[in-house]
């Protein structure tokens, strides 16, 4: 079976500045992998030429094992990765409700028409109402998602992320900024919400890392410098020099 994702030899450079430097990195199916980096690492880079919104200067990304570099976000996301972003992304006057189901009638096949009424579409409305329960803003339905919480802002996105069927999620520091106990609540609902499904991360919070993923790679300078599991990241000295410092003990 192909890795979900496989990144080869991929170089960016901006100008002069060589930003990602002969990345390799294979995602395998079903598996959460974090990515973890001191910042100006190159993880954002990385994520955007993922997912179409920047074209690598050499090397190949596949998706499913199929080379997806060079397509723009929306083909991409057609093939079935779909991804949030560290700055929260939501439409913030239409309701909790419109925002999921934006995601979901795209999804479903359905295209604006204006003789429609989406409301008479019952897999639309039945898929729109479990993603809130999913993401436990069933509550909030008719709340603008202006007025959520920061961190029900971030689990909206999630679920936007999701309601799109994409088997491959891509998400962004989901708990940047959130309080402890929020962050353990949105932990628990990405473990969730990525069940049978392939999860890449990005995540400053090590907490997070360490108890989400299945697997690590550290990107330092545009390279990975160690990719293995939570307990051979922990114990790899080169990560302890480069990044974790006493956070790895």
């Amino acid at each position: 079976m192909s890795a979900a994702i496989e990144i080869d030899a991929v170089n960016k450079s901006f100008g002069n500045a060589k930003i990602i430097r002969d990345l390799n990195l294979r995602v395998e199916q079903g598996e959460r992998h974090a990515i973890i980096g001191p910042n100006g690492a190159g993880k954002s880079t990385t994520f955007n030429l993922i997912s179409g919104y920047i074209t690598p200067t050499s090397g190949e990304v596949r998706l499913n094992g199929e080379v997806i570099s060079g397509l723009s976000p929306f083909e991409i996301n057609r093939r079935g990765l779909s991804r949030s972003f560290q700055v929260t992304n939501v439409f913030g006057r239409m309701s909790v409700w419109e925002n999921v189901r934006c995601a979901v009638l795209w999804a479903t096949g359905h295209r604006y028409a204006f003789w429609k009424n989406v409301d008479s579409l019952p897999e639309v409305r039945e898929r729109t109402a479990a993603i809130l329960e999913d993401i436990n803003l069933a509550a909030r339905r008719e709340v603008p998602a202006s007025l959520l919480t920061y961190a029900e802002q971030r689990a909206l996105e999630i679920g936007i992320t999701i309601a799109g069927g994409a088997n491959v999620i891509l998400l962004d520091e989901p708990t940047a900024g959130m309080s402890r106990a929020e962050t353990e609540r949105a932990v628990e609902l990405i473990r969730r919400l990525s069940e049978g499904r392939t999860l890449v991360i990005v995540e400053h919070d090590m907490s997070v890392v360490f108890g989400l993923a299945d697997r690590i790679s550290v990107l330092v300078y545009g390279q990975i410098i160690a990719s293995g599991t939570p307990e051979e990241i922990r114990g790899n000295p080169k990560v302890k020099e480069a990044y974790l410092g006493e956070e790895a003990h």
